[in-house]
């Protein structure tokens, strides 16, 4: 059972939260993790790098001169790859990187990639985090008083437009979907900030889940 404090904007302990560690899974699967975050970066992989080989540059493709009798090492046409101007060898052509998951594997994963982060004490949840207007100065306060001074991941349960435009020019600091969260985006942040709501909704998810 994993004991978690739920603080209010000022950094004040305000209620404790007991969480099962089988809702996430019970252990952490370090290797279908790993297996997560390889599709993860390779997803970002754009994949479009592509060069000319000597079947696409111009040229004739007739030899220069003959084998022999010229005293001139031998040569192939204009496109081959030792000349200005010809083909490159072994010229790189646009590909797919992307990889894809079974559904159930990427929940396993994320659940994997939060357990690690309760277990490591990296999860901070706030009771709310409401706005009367954008503000990049209330928001870095919020951060401040729950000593978050890395990068972290801001998990909410519905889209509000002050939370996103107050923390968008802070570096390092993203704001998601609860229902968005996976595993790669939390492997790459240090910590992360939960509203109640959010997790409340994350925990009723997984638990509807795992009867299903």
């Amino acid at each position: 059972m994993i004991y978690l404090s739920i603080y209010n904007r000022e950094g004040q302990e305000i209620e404790n939260l007991k969480v099962d560690e089988g809702i996430f899974g019970g252990f952490v699967r370090y290797p279908l993790l790993k297996q997560a975050m390889v599709m993860y970066h390779a997803n970002k992989r754009v994949g479009t790098a592509a060069t000319k080989d000597r079947g696409m540059v111009a040229g004739s493709t007739a030899k220069l001169f003959r084998q022999k009798g010229t005293g001139n090492a031998r040569v192939g046409n204009r496109r081959t790859g030792k000349r200005v101007g010809g083909g490159v060898t072994f010229a790189k052509t646009a590909r797919d990187f992307s990889q894809r998951m079974p559904k159930k594997q990427r929940r396993l994963a994320r659940d994997s990639a939060l357990l690690e982060k309760l277990l490591s004490d990296k999860v901070v949840v706030v009771d709310e985090l409401n706005f009367e207007k954008p503000r990049t100065k209330d928001f870095a306060s919020v951060l401040n008083s729950l000593k978050i001074d890395r990068s972290c991941l801001v998990a909410i349960d519905t889209g509000n437009e002050n939370v996103y435009k107050s923390a968008r020019n802070i570096p390092r600091v993203s704001v998601m979907l609860v229902s968005d969260l996976n595993a790669g985006d939390v492997c790459n942040h240090g910590k992360i900030l939960f509203t109640k709501e959010a997790f409340m909704v994350l925990l009723n998810k997984d638990k509807a889940q795992e009867e299903n």
